[in-house]
């Protein structure tokens, strides 16, 4: 189990954004909104994934600024492969990590491979690497639009053309999508459009 921080947020006052930097920073600033009657539906996103940041304010600015090593870290678990420790190295390969397989194909398919330049190990190595590239590109491009739909959601639920825009969203079409956003407060667009830069592929 690893610990990362929350570097950098965001936050907004109904579509008004109020403050954006260092958790510390943007705590400090909410604060005196709060103290002046000027923030009493603040909200706060940690600008790498879009989750909301609780902060306690009651008390003083120290008690709040004391209080957010708590609320400061986010707990991220992560998980062997099944197996994977178990996994005895033979000689082969040690520094590659080479380790034998068996791998059942048709004939057709091994004709294919073994007419290939460098054989059937060296092509069967390639159709891996691309296609691990493929999917890792895919699950980015997802989890970037996760992330500009839990901004969305948490703060332009009622906004027109949200529903329009989340269609368009996960549709991958980004010339729909800016053109319903738009119309959006100027400070909600603005984040929403840093948010987008990642959220749709370049090959549309």
């Amino acid at each position: 189990m690893k610990r990362s921080h929350i570097q950098r947020c965001t936050a907004f006052n109904s579509y008004r954004c109020i403050a954006s930097g260092e958790l510390v920073n943007v705590a400090e600033k909410v604060k005196e909104y709060i103290d002046r009657g000027e923030a009493l539906s603040a909200l706060i996103f940690d600008d790498v994934t879009s989750e909301l940041v609780e902060i306690d304010f009651r008390g003083t600015l120290q008690d709040v600024v004391k209080g957010l090593g708590e609320v400061a870290e986010i707990v991220d678990s992560t998980t062997l492969v099944p197996g994977e420790a178990s996994i005895q190295r033979g000689p082969g390969r040690p520094k590659l990590g080479v380790v034998p397989r068996e791998v059942t194909l048709l004939p057709r398919h091994w004709e294919w491979l073994n007419s290939q330049q460098g054989g059937a190990s060296v092509a069967l190595r390639k159709l891996v690497e691309e296609a691990r590239r493929s999917n890792n590109e895919k699950e980015q491009l997802r989890k970037s639009q996760d992330v500009l739909y839990r901004f969305m959601y948490a703060i332009a639920g009622d906004l027109p053309g949200f529903e329009e825009a989340t269609r368009s969203l996960y549709a991958g079409s980004s010339e729909k999508f800016n053109e319903i956003v738009a119309s959006w407060p100027g400070d909600i667009l603005h984040h929403v459009q840093k948010l987008s830069v990642n959220a749709f592929s370049h090959r549309e």
